[in-house]
């Protein structure tokens, strides 16, 4: 999506809470290009190179349980637009339908395949073509449920100045999300008033802090993560 003018904006974002973080990424137009170009380069190289192995994947899963390949659901991104996420299935068919939004560990509704796709993060690798159409990038806050982005503070709503992420400083830290949710009795409950906020702590700094080579090294942290790096 294109870099809108502060007039063009949803009404719900013209307020103070959000012109700050609006005046940052504002003074940063080249870096913004610059990560789209890279963005759609990179989503193309790792879409062919890992064509292969995306295929390998989508057998594992249909072979694994009875379901479709991918996992669709209504996302929210930039200026609030709504998307269908692409992701492969890691659960039964319907999960959305019988549990939380949210995934704690052990979480009974996750398949065998879908179990190694988690800890691997290959699940994920859909989303490249996402970030070609322009709903995602490779760094940004996650897309959240509609659900949730409704309990947004007005201050929040400032992270979907930018397309949602594949990954984000957020990720990284809590990598391990769903093993803090485990115990919880009211999943939702607990991340919409504990998670939640702490997580947009990191994005809201990430956009204050924005630079390319940022994403850079995001991106780099990631994959240290996923090898089993710990971050605190």
């Amino acid at each position: 999506m294109r870099w809108r003018k502060w007039e063009e904006l949803p009404k719900e974002f013209q307020i103070p809470e959000v012109r700050a973080y609006y005046d940052v990424l504002s003074k940063r137009q080249f870096s913004l290009r610059l990560k789209r170009c890279f963005d759609i380069l990179l989503a193309l190289v790792m879409l062919v190179c890992l064509s292969p192995i995306m295929l390998v994947v989508a057998v594992a899963i249909v072979l694994d349980s009875p379901g479709g390949v991918f996992y669709r659901q209504e996302r929210v991104t930039q200026y609030g637009k709504v998307f269908q996420i692409h992701k492969f299935r890691t659960m039964v068919s319907n999960a959305d339908k019988i549990g939380s939004h949210v995934t704690v560990e052990n979480d009974r509704r996750i398949t065998r395949v879908g179990k190694f796709l988690r800890k691997y993060r290959l699940d994920e690798l859909p989303q490249l073509i996402d970030v070609l159409r322009g709903d995602m990038s490779f760094v940004g806050t996650r897309p959240e449920a509609i659900k949730f982005v409704k309990k947004y503070s007005q201050e929040m709503c400032a992270t979907l100045l930018l397309p949602a992420g594949i990954t984000s400083e957020a990720s990284i830290r809590y990598k391990d999300e769903a093993e803090l949710l485990d115990a919880a009795d009211n999943v939702d409950k607990v991340y919409i008033e504990n998670v939640l906020p702490e997580k947009m702590k990191y994005n809201l700094e990430s956009i204050r802090k924005f630079s390319f080579i940022g994403d850079l090294t995001t991106m780099a942290r990631t994959v240290l993560a996923v090898l089993g790096k710990k971050y605190k």
